[in-house]
């Protein structure tokens, strides 16, 4: 059987931003003759999560798809909370989702001299000048209606504010006292147009500048010079930039930049349910210990979903079945696990795993007596072989496999119940059971059918029992096993007031003295299996060890999610 998953329905990631660029490379088309060139601008003030995920699968997947390349930039315009950290986690979260840029990763700040020198470029042709009113008092003047007032200092001498604003960058006026503003068009039904800050003054250390620079400039400014400098060709961005497309295409404009003009198109951003994506929250989730960590399981990020399990390939088939979109809408979590479950189905090894463990006893089986199993590691990969599995008399089946008192239609085992199989060794038949002193059973007794090894009567009897995987209790491993579930107990925790009121209580359940085959006792950190009967489960990358064992479980083995 191949490994590839197929997309569903023929869906292609493209949709309209592949129209476009196609329209745009055709002959006659914009960029006739040249390459395509994209570029995925991260900020690097936190980690990156599902969502941005999709945004970087359409940078560096258009790009591939017309045999373009694709830049990675860091977008460190903004200081306050950007850090090297970051820097490094990004690098690693995109590299391990298989996309690459050659030598192309750049940072915004090393635009900084340029951007200023077109900021004076503006200034020397009338089109910006520096502000003294607070944000506060700029929105009253911008107005809501076609007629504002017009800032006091709107029409300040060029001299003046190419005076004003070489003070700014050389740090002689407090934080808030000037901005610098563009001169476009204050009746504009785009508030975006009415004059937008370009710059402003802050005091505080950059991570790669130091103390360098103590102007910086806006997004909506550095980001279409960056595009230009760079060369891209076509600027895709999540959809809340649309109203930003006119100022990005008055920068590029009006700047003397000898080069092409890029293009901006939008698209709508990921919405997922259970979960949240603005980093602000899912900052606020790790400084405040309500996770572990960034690489948390539970979290969205590409580390956290690492660490519990995801592989590249679910996760770049999720942002290729989802397509793109021009409204934005929310995806089922469900299917995020579907894409993992269909994955890991094709390339996880099969083992077994007690993850709630009771000692079964086989009565009429010799004391001392050890054999072995040949059991296929994967039924859809025969070129993975097999493994050695042991089998004797002790043996750890699940607490849920056994009924002291059976309900109806109940098929595993309790007294006087019908043959189930062991999984892949033998028939039993329970025959009893025992209790410790506070009632719970320890201790389940059975008797076998010697001539049903492999499962399989000699008779060729029907079994009407269920089928129960085990662990030889002569070898099992101990483990610790983390099953996990929704973070946030409500479909749209954005909507709540207060996010941290509807964090899921049962989000994580730990349990201990978890029994593995010992064919898992040298496991590597972030290996998958399937658990039989349980589900998916990978080595935690952070906590597990040689002397104590971590599993996480990544999916269950039951898909919930229907394909429409």
């Amino acid at each position: 059987m191949s490994d590839e998953i197929k997309l569903e329905n023929g869906i292609e990631s493209g949709g309209f931003i592949d129209d476009f660029v196609k329209e745009d490379i055709a002959e006659g088309g914009r960029f006739a003759g040249m390459q395509v060139h994209t570029r995925f601008p991260p900020e690097p003030n936190g980690y990156l999560h599902i969502g941005h995920c999709k945004a970087l699968t359409i940078d560096f997947g258009t790009a591939e798809k017309f045999g373009g390349i694709c830049n990675l930039r860091f977008d460190d315009t903004n200081p306050a909370k950007e850090d090297t950290e970051f820097v490094d986690a990004i690098q690693e979260d995109i590299h391990w989702l298989g996309f690459d840029w050659g030598d192309r990763m750049f940072y915004g700040s090393d635009y900084f001299e340029q951007t200023y020198e077109y900021a004076l470029e503006l200034i020397r042709k009338g089109l910006a000048y520096v502000c003294e009113l607070t944000p506060e008092e700029f929105r009253e003047y911008r107005g809501d209606t076609s007629t504002p007032a017009r800032s006091p200092w709107r029409d300040r001498p060029i001299e003046e504010n190419l005076d004003l604003f070489e003070r700014m960058k050389n740090g002689e006026f407090p934080e808030g006292k000037y901005t610098l503003r563009a001169k476009i068009d204050l009746a504009s039904g785009n508030f975006n147009m009415r004059d937008p800050v370009l710059y402003r003054i802050r005091y505080i250390e950059h991570h790669r500048q130091g103390t360098k620079w103590c102007i910086f400039p806006m997004y909506d400014f550095a980001h279409p010079i960056q595009d230009a400098l760079e060369g891209i060709t076509h600027s895709l961005c999540s959809l809340e930039y649309e109203d930003h497309r006119p100022l990005y295409d008055w920068v590029v404009n009006n700047v003397s930049i000898p080069y092409h003009k890029p293009r901006q198109i939008e698209f709508a951003r990921l919405g997922i349910n259970y979960t949240v994506m603005s980093k602000r929250k899912l900052r606020a989730l790790v400084e405040g210990g309500y996770v572990s960590g960034w690489d948390d399981p539970r979290m969205p990020t590409l580390c956290g979903l690492r660490r519990r399990g995801y592989t590249p390939r679910s996760i770049r088939n999720f942002c290729e079945r989802i397509g793109v979109a021009k409204v934005n809408s929310t995806v089922e979590y469900g299917f995020l696990e579907h894409c993992l479950r269909e994955d890991l189905n094709l390339v996880a090894r099969r083992v077994m795993g007690v993850l709630r463990p009771v000692k079964l006893v086989i009565t009429n089986y010799p004391v001392g007596k050890a054999e072995t199993f040949e059991v296929e590691n994967n039924p859809n990969r025969p070129e993975d072989g097999t493994r050695s599995v042991t089998f004797s008399r002790e043996c750890w089946v699940e607490a849920e496999d056994f009924l002291a008192e059976p309900v109806p239609k109940y098929k595993r085992l309790y007294p006087g119940g019908p043959e189930c199989r062991l999984k892949g060794a033998y028939l039993i038949r329970c025959t009893g059971y025992s209790t410790d002193a506070a009632g719970n059973v320890c201790e389940i007794t059975a008797e076998y059918d010697p001539d049903s090894k492999g499962g399989n009567p000699a008779d060729g009897r029907k079994v009407k029992g269920a089928t129960i995987h085990w662990v030889d209790a002569a070898n099992a491993v101990d483990s610790e096993i983390r099953l996990y579930d929704n973070l946030f107990s409500v479909e749209a925790p954005d909507a709540a007031e207060n996010v941290f009121e509807v964090l899921n209580p049962d989000s994580l359940q730990v349990l201990t003295g978890c029994k593995v085959e010992a064919n898992l006792k040298d496991a590597k950190p972030g290996e998958s299996f399937q658990f039989m009967r349980q589900g998916y489960f990978c080595v935690d990358s952070r906590d597990s060890a040689p002397e104590h064992l971590v599993f996480n479980r990544s999916v269950s083995l039951k898909d919930s999610f229907k394909l429409g």
